[in-house]
């Protein structure tokens, strides 16, 4: 027999596969899906098997054997491989490249195997007659004996905390054994279930979902219409059927009050799924989904590839968000493999949002997707009064940052013992450092970029490629102490918090307070519990968290994601003050929002303000019809990169030149021109973006041109298929 396996070595240039000798003593363990070991050229490499033969014609080259299987337990089954091959064709990546970002960093392929398995020893009788007799012959060793007594009492016991020269002469003697379990790091037991009733209307939406075949839903869904109890009684749906589960969060921090939830209705019967996981909890979560422990996968991104087996129903929450899309290679959107799974086994996938994507609305709108709708709040809650603040009226009184109404109603609230939520969608201190004397400004030197001053530890980072390096007192040019701090992030804010409300409890919640294991869970958990008064934070606050005490939502900065330069901002901007602003008033608190901004008259500012995200939608179409971008276009972004600036340009123009060639003529090819961050850790970066409808040419000629760039080494070539941002 022989195996076709596809190994990494080089994935970019041999994106093939190659067939092996299987020794007679595997033929009856090697499965397709498997991690197995071959020699390959002078080395011996992992790869995956692909396929399985009983003959194989004549081949160019010797045919070696399999070495050894890696992970007889770690097995892609059939529904994975075919979601490989569909990742690698989306994205024009290697096919070991799509089954590589399929699987937990535990479980990737590495030259050292390691034992992720944690183990608990126990200690048991091995012979009760023997452990009897030495009770009687023995009294004064006292420790050996209490030892014994409470094995006998108990069965068993922990080997943890007991003495190994207490038990080694029990061992030797045959009296006792040592027993190992199986221990999981993540084992939450809850007996007492909790799945509530649903409204009238969200029984609507739910019945509206057939289990009996694919369809993808949309459930738009206003913030606070209790999207996640319908999402519950879904999944239940699935189990009764016998089948399983898989729901997608956009954000790590929303995957502790989405699990905390889903654990009070499902119990151990759910597996959490993302980046903030230890190795450890990662291969264990893995491994309880393969093995069919659990019948549910709650997580982010990478959770859309959980290997559960007879899948019911995919749900993906806050459909619209950025997080869903893999921003390196392969970069892949989580929406695309749910539909690709849902299709496969033939049932219901269901995006979820306060705000969907365009995109998204608009094959509802065309029937493409069916159309679910949650106009109220659950339990009559109100929707917030927004008041929007003129900051350009604001400075003239020299309020900087906080407007006279905004400090007006977080005393007001405050006084009544409610909780505010403040938000800022930059982190960090102070976002440029710039001498007064001389101008020196300070920019990382990999990428051209202001660095951002972060106060508590000291130094300035550049938030693109990590660079890091302490701040001192002088300029590091004149070395005169005139350094100018410009520009607010969470950090100087928190300050600034302190110093006009020096009574209230402040806690912050942002990319550097959350770095530790639990910091995201540990924060919700004491703002919920009223340790503090006032959340401030990120856009990581803005989605998915409820908190009854909250009646406040302060925004600073409203302009920031407004006035980025993609055809997405407004999009974006929309999406993000909606949801921040749906954080107040969800229970029976009459909640408010103060949207402090320097373009006031703008529409997409009146949209939130009259929580109008119809009006929103019709505005955006058409601008997208306009100019031609999504959805009445799809997109593909280009970037020619290299290390040579001249180099760099040269190719791009040549790529143009390639794409103009083999192309039809409706497709739209813009630029070269340099991409948004020109200079990327010491690379050069060139953009064409390509706009079309249809072109039946067009993936061959990228195919064709990646193919010629494999062979290019002053340049490389990434390709993103309908980018969330040009």
């Amino acid at each position: 027999m022989f195996a076709s396996i596809i190994i990494e070595y080089n994935a970019q240039k041999l994106d093939k596969t190659f067939t092996y000798k299987i020794p007679t003593e595997l033929e009856q363990k090697i499965k397709i899906g498997m991690k197995v070991y071959v020699p390959f050229r002078n080395q011996k490499i992992i790869g995956f098997v692909i396929d399985i033969m009983k003959n194989i014609e004549n081949q160019d080259y010797e045919i070696k054997e399999v070495i050894k299987i890696e992970d007889e337990k770690l097995v892609l089954n059939t529904e994975l491989m075919e979601v490989g091959k569909y990742l690698s064709e989306i994205t024009m990546c290697s096919l070991i490249t799509a089954y590589q970002t399929m699987l937990p960093n535990s479980l990737k392929i590495k030259k050292q195997k390691h034992n992720y398995e944690l183990l608990e020893e126990y200690l048991s009788i091995k012979d009760l007659n023997k452990a009897k007799e030495y009770i009687k012959l023995y009294k004064k060793r006292t420790k050996q004996i209490e030892i014994l007594n409470e094995i006998i009492k108990k069965g068993r016991i922990s080997k943890k905390g007991i003495s190994s020269t207490n038990i080694k002469q029990l061992i030797e003697n045959n009296i006792i054994k040592i027993e190992q379990e199986k221990k999981y790091r993540i084992n939450v037991e809850n007996n007492n279930l909790v799945i509530k009733k649903l409204t009238d209307e969200q029984k609507s939406a739910y019945e509206k979902v057939n289990f009996s075949n694919y369809k993808t839903y949309l459930l738009y869904g206003i913030t606070g219409s209790g999207k996640t109890e319908v999402y519950i009684n879904l999944i239940k749906r699935s189990l009764e059927l016998g089948k399983t589960a898989i729901m997608l969060v956009p954000e790590i921090g929303l995957t502790t009050q989405i699990a905390k939830r889903f654990y009070e209705a499902f119990g151990s019967n759910v597996a959490i799924l993302h980046s903030s996981l230890s190795s450890g909890e990662r291969y264990d979560e893995y491994i309880k989904i393969m093995n069919g422990e659990v019948k549910i996968v709650v997580g982010t991104r990478s959770a859309i590839f959980a290997p559960l087996k007879n899948l019911g129903i995919i749900i993906i929450d806050e459909e619209d968000s950025p997080s869903y899309k893999q921003d390196n290679n392969p970069r892949y959107h989580a929406r695309d493999i749910a539909i690709f799974r849902g299709k496969y086994n033939n049932i219901p996938v269901l995006l979820g949002s306060a705000t969907p994507s365009l995109e998204s609305k608009a094959r509802a709108d065309k029937s493409v997707y069916q159309l679910l709708k949650l106009d109220k709040r659950v339990g009559n809650a109100k929707l917030p009064i927004i008041h929007i603040v003129d900051m350009e009226k604001e400075i003239k009184k020299k309020n900087t940052i906080f407007s006279d109404l905004l400090k007006e109603k977080i005393w007001e609230k405050i006084n009544k013992k409610e909780q505010i939520i403040l938000l800022l969608n930059r982190r960090g201190f102070s976002t440029f450092i710039t001498c007064s004397n001389c101008g020196y400004v300070y920019k990382c030197p990999n990428c051209d970029i202001t660095l951002t001053y972060h106060k508590s530890s000291n130094n300035l980072i550049c938030h693109y490629c990590g660079y890091q390096k302490r701040k001192d007192g002088k300029c590091p040019i004149c070395h005169e102490e005139s350094l100018n701090y410009y520009g607010l992030g969470t950090e100087k804010l928190e300050e600034k918090i302190r110093e006009l409300f020096p009574s209230i409890r402040v806690i912050r919640m942002d990319q550097d307070t959350t770095r530790n294991k639990g910091m995201h869970e540990k924060i919700i958990n004491d703002f919920k519990n009223e340790k503090y008064d006032l959340l401030l934070g990120t856009q990581m606050i803005s989605k998915g968290l409820d908190f009854e005490k909250v009646s406040l939502v302060g925004v600073l900065n409203a302009d920031t994601s407004l006035n980025m330069p993609d055809f997405k901002s407004s999009e974006n901007s929309f999406s993000l003050l909606n949801q921040v602003a749906g954080r107040a008033g969800r229970s029976k608190i009459l909640g408010e929002v103060v949207i402090q901004t320097y373009n006031p008259d703008n529409y997409v500012i009146k949209c939130v303000q009259n929580n109008s995200y119809d009006n929103f939608y019709l505005h955006e179409m058409q601008f997208r019809k306009r100019l031609k971008y999504p959805p009445y276009y799809y997109l593909i972004s280009l970037k020619i990169i290299g290390k040579d600036y001249d180099k760099t340009i040269e190719y791009a123009k040549k790529t143009k030149r390639f794409l103009e060639s083999n192309i039809n003529k409706e497709t739209i090819v813009l630029g070269p021109t340099t991409a948004a961050v020109f200079r990327y850790n010491n690379e050069f970066r060139m953009q064409i973006i390509i706009k079309y409808k249809k072109d039946n040419e067009l993936m061959n000629t990228l195919k064709n041109l990646k193919n010629i760039f494999i062979n290019i080494n002053e340049c490389y070539l990434e390709i993103d298929f309908n980018p969330i941002k040009v």
